[in-house]
């Protein structure tokens, strides 16, 4: 199983990005996806989820409105828009798969990628 994520980079505050998760070695329709993030010092938080239909969405209170989940299972990828960043969304931000209900929950992710990591500049 590999997640792959990339698109991440050096951008102003106020800037966007685009990330994107490519899966292999699992049915991906089959799976919930989610994003996490963890900056230095501190724990892997949630940042957005997408159901395996793409039909449901969440997102972290704290950057609900900036962001934008999305998933093409004939591509086995999700994607994940940023907008409107700031400084303090700068982390390491990563992929993961479920089958559990809770997609907010870290404990239920049974794959991870290996990181992209979004740095936003004042």
């Amino acid at each position: 199983v590999q997640l792959q994520a990339y698109g991440g980079g050096l951008v102003q505050a106020g800037g966007s990005l685009r990330l994107s998760c490519a899966a292999s070695g699992i049915t991906f329709s089959s799976y919930h996806m989610g994003w996490f993030r963890q900056a230095p010092g501190k724990e892997r938080e949630f940042v957005a989820a997408i159901s395996r239909n793409g039909v449901t969405t969440y997102y972290a209170d704290s950057m609900k409105g900036r962001l934008a989940i999305s998933r093409a299972n004939n591509k086995n990828t999700v994607y994940l828009q940023m907008n409107s960043l700031k400084p303090e969304d700068t982390a390491v931000y990563y992929c993961g798969a479920t089958r559990g209900l809770s997609m907010r929950d870290l404990e239920g992710y049974l794959f991870w990628g290996q990181g992209t990591q979004v740095t936003v500049s004042s």
